[in-house]
């Protein structure tokens, strides 16, 4: 991977570099989108303990009035997520906007509320069955239920042998979602039970969409993130360039082998928005 004259480093594909040309090119006309965890927050053991990097926020901060829109695009409640971001309030982010829950929920900052529809029906049945059932599958030591309002998650990174866990709990999570009108979202040892319908690609189309994005870069970690990836991938086929970037992990690889930049996890994210604002600064 090499770099730009001014540091910025330089896609691996075609279509990658396309992206970034365009973004710089014409930035207000430019929609950038990131997932929060393992993105802009380290994974941590406990998912109630992440927060963003510490440097996040100014670099958002840098890079969104340059832009024609920042989002974070999230798996968490939407709330939730601009606590942990430490994102209200921030001189630079009048305008950013979190989609939360795969964008069921929306938080503004311009108005600095949520908008959300009604809680979905088998969320809660889900979770009331999960203790028993992890247990009668004697795979409740090491695991841990994470509430998230419109979808519950266990995570396995506490167990003994996460990847074995988490091996053993895809398929049977599966019919316990489907029993209660649900669907699993796998990702870094965490499986999470949410209602069908929304994902971060569905949820990234429709706001770039709304803001009239001209050229996307969107940024993630995860198995989540695919769908976010195949939404960019169509906007490239209907003519709109995109980046795609990856926060690399050892954990995930899907995400490397299909992304124009990979980054050193959130670390090099940040790095890469405060290039980003810095060269847009430039001109």
């Amino acid at each position: 991977m090499g770099t730009h004259p001014d540091d910025l480093p330089v896609p691996v594909t075609p279509a990658g570099r396309e992206g970034l040309a365009a973004l710089r090119a014409h930035p207000h006309r430019a929609l950038v989108a990131l997932d929060f965890d393992g993105t802009l927050a380290e994974i941590v053991p406990d998912p109630e303990r992440a927060r963003a990097h510490p440097d996040a926020v100014a670099a958002l901060a840098a890079l969104a009035p340059r832009v024609a829109s920042v989002a974070v695009v999230t798996g968490r409640p939407a709330g939730v997520a601009v606590r942990y971001g430490g994102f209200a309030g921030v001189a630079g982010l009048e305008h950013l906007v979190v989609l939360g829950h795969y964008g069921a929920e929306r938080w503004d900052a311009v108005t600095g509320t949520v908008q959300a529809p009604e809680l979905p029906a088998g969320v809660a049945g889900a979770r009331a069955e999960l203790p028993g059932f992890l247990d009668a599958l004697g795979l409740w030591h090491g695991t841990w239920i994470e509430e998230k309002g419109r979808a519950v998650a266990v995570h396995t990174r506490r167990a003994e042998d996460p990847q074995a866990t988490f091996a053993a709990l895809t398929g049977p999570l599966a019919e316990l979602a489907a029993r209660h009108g649900l669907i699993t979202e796998p990702g870094r040892y965490v499986i999470e039970l949410r209602p069908p319908g929304m994902d971060k690609g569905v949820a990234l189309s429709a706001y770039a969409r709304e803001v009239g994005a001209e050229s996307v870069l969107y940024a993630g970690d995860d198995l989540g993130d695919l769908p976010a990836y195949a939404a960019v991938e169509k906007l490239r086929s209907d003519g709109v360039p995109g980046l795609l970037v990856c926060s690399g992990s050892a954990e995930v690889t899907e995400l490397a082998e299909r992304a124009d930049l990979v980054v050193d996890g959130p670390v090099g994210v940040v790095r890469l928005l405060g290039q980003l604002a810095e060269a847009l600064a430039k001109g």
